[in-house]
């Protein structure tokens, strides 16, 4: 249990200053509001103007953030297969070329269905 206490100990303070940040901050900040602050930040570029509710969010963010979920997810499987390579053999070596070999058809499909292009 003793190997544990600083993995806790990082835990306790951690969440400690993101719950200071987040009591302390309204109390602290300037509060000068101004309507180019509340507007939306697109890039530098003029914001265009948007519906009341919102109006519908382009679904090619979502679907680039789920394809870097799956390619981040790829590489932290394959660093710990790298640390542990020699101890694995050549059945640790055929599981990581399935996996391999799955992403890259997963990756296959979403570049043939264009979902790498951004026009």
């Amino acid at each position: 249990m003793e190997l544990y206490v600083p993995i806790l100990v990082l835990a306790v303070l951690a969440a400690g200053f993101a719950i200071f940040s987040l009591t302390i901050a309204p109390f602290t900040g300037p509060k000068r509001w101004n309507r180019a602050k509340l507007d939306a930040y697109e890039c530098g570029i003029e914001p265009t103007p948007q519906p009341v509710g919102g109006g519908r969010f382009p679904l090619k963010y979502m679907i680039t953030a789920m394809l870097f979920i799956v390619f981040d997810i790829e590489i932290i499987f394959l660093y710990p297969w790298a640390v542990a390579f020699d101890a694995l053999g050549v059945f640790g070596l055929i599981e990581m070329l399935l996996f391999i070999v799955t992403v890259l058809v997963a990756y296959a499909y979403v570049w043939r269905r264009k979902g790498l292009d951004w026009d």
